[in-house]
């Protein structure tokens, strides 16, 4: 692969303390899963996607990473060191660096991703941004820093609101919030030296915070922005996490998630088939999930598919309920599934609806368009946001109307769920 012109820098002077069961006497990104040093499965997917001049910031019995890591040669990548006399906090290290380049790219050395880094990059220039944070639905976004973006009201006649992935909201786990988008800051970013320069003027001290000193106090200023995106990203920060991340890398899960790889996914009707049919739904009130969904999306999270929400939503022609209030259900739906361990990649809807003669409708969604199901048209906009290949994937909903939708798309198999066969019951059979 021809290289990306981007400098890594790679904290990796964790001592580790919650995974000490693991490896105690080595520093963290060193603890070796599945044969291989943390560091070391970073260092292959960086060097996979053309990004070779690496900076790895040690502290902690960082001798022990020089003496396996070297200069990089041997692994095909170009290696420097920045050690830390004193603990300096996820970001000191950044202000002692000489000749930091205009962007680089920021990770911590305790984490197992496989990302297609020139997707991020590209997100990065074109938003010219001080800041870009991968963001990713996990399985415990409740004790996760999660991102809030800006989302503009529809730019057109009949047409959708706009997320222009401007971060404004950064809400820490210990901060109050009572339904949210399952949007978790994933700790890999791009960093602009200007953003530096910002922050300088307001710190006083050599121990950095990078999320608390440099990115959350410049929010405001506009120009940090979310990168979405459902590869595959986790921490081992505890003996748990540490197991199931082995496990999924010996499944060929981790590598298969990169978007630069075809992905396969179950396509989810919302009403009926996850949260239980009351009709229009349009009191938050009255969203409640259906016994055993949630075990049935865990399932399907661990399973390699992605799980992508495709929903009719007639409420908003009909004029029932803005898509502010759509949009807090559809959070609410996201803050009781992560709850129970589970995620959604994606959820997209259609607000259309030809049927006219409603009090209060909304006459510019009064439109016969391409993506009310049982036109495909979501699940297209799916399969080209991610890269899946439709004919090794799933449509599952509780209408005939679904199953119809899936065909059209062209589907595996199109799957029709009711009170006697549900989500669980699928998922039971076919994954």
């Amino acid at each position: 692969m021809s290289k990306t012109e981007m400098k890594v820098i790679i904290m990796a002077g964790g001592k580790g303390t919650r995974i000490a069961s693991i490896a105690s006497d080595i520093p963290k990104p060193m603890i070796r899963i599945c044969g291989k040093p943390i560091l070391e499965h970073q260092i292959e997917c960086l060097r996979r996607n053309g990004l070779t001049d690496i900076t790895l910031c040690i502290g902690h019995l960082g001798h022990f990473i020089r003496e396996y890591f070297e200069d990089g040669s041997k692994f095909g990548v170009t290696i420097s060191y920045f050690e830390e006399t004193e603990p300096l906090g996820t970001a000191g290290c950044l202000y002692k660096m000489q000749n930091l380049p205009e962007n680089f790219l920021l990770l911590c050395g305790d984490t197992i991703f496989d990302i297609d880094f020139k997707r991020f990059i590209a997100f990065h220039t074109e938003h010219d941004a001080d800041a870009s944070l991968i963001s990713h639905p996990n399985s415990h976004p409740y004790d996760s820093s999660l991102l809030v973006t800006e989302t503009l009201p529809p730019q057109t006649l009949g047409g959708m609101p706009v997320d222009t992935h401007r971060v404004i909201q950064w809400l820490n786990k210990e901060d109050d919030r009572l339904w949210y988008k399952n949007r978790v800051n994933a700790g890999i970013e791009i960093i602009s030296s200007r953003l530096l320069e910002k922050a300088k003027t307001h710190i006083t001290k050599d121990k950095v915070d990078l999320d608390r000193d440099i990115l959350k106090p410049h929010v405001a200023d506009g120009k940090i922005f979310a990168y979405d995106t459902p590869e595959y990203i986790k921490d081992i920060g505890t003996p748990d996490r540490y197991f199931a991340v082995e496990e999924d890398i010996q499944k060929g899960l981790v590598l298969q998630r990169n978007l630069g790889n075809i992905q396969k996914a179950i396509f989810l009707d919302r009403d009926g088939t996850i949260n239980k049919d009351v009709g229009f739904l349009t009191d938050i009130n009255n969203l409640e999930l259906i016994d055993g969904a949630a075990e049935a999306i865990k399932k399907i999270n661990n399973s390699g598919y992605l799980a992508i929400i495709v929903t009719n939503q007639p409420v908003i022609a009909r004029g029932d309920i803005t898509f502010e209030q759509l949009q807090a259900i559809n959070n609410k739906l996201e803050t009781l599934l992560g709850k129970e361990g589970a995620y959604t990649d994606a959820l997209y809807f259609c607000p259309h609806h030809t049927d006219k003669g409603f009090e209060g409708e909304r006459p510019e969604y009064k439109i016969d368009c391409k993506c009310r199901k049982p036109k495909p048209g979501m699940i297209e906009a799916a399969c080209k946001d991610f890269n899946i290949d439709v004919s090794q994937s799933f449509m599952v909903g509780d209408s005939q109307r679904d199953v119809e939708c899936g065909n059209n798309a062209g589907c595996k198999k199109s799957i029709q769920v009711s009170q006697s066969y549900t989500l669980l019951d699928f998922v039971r059979e076919y994954l």
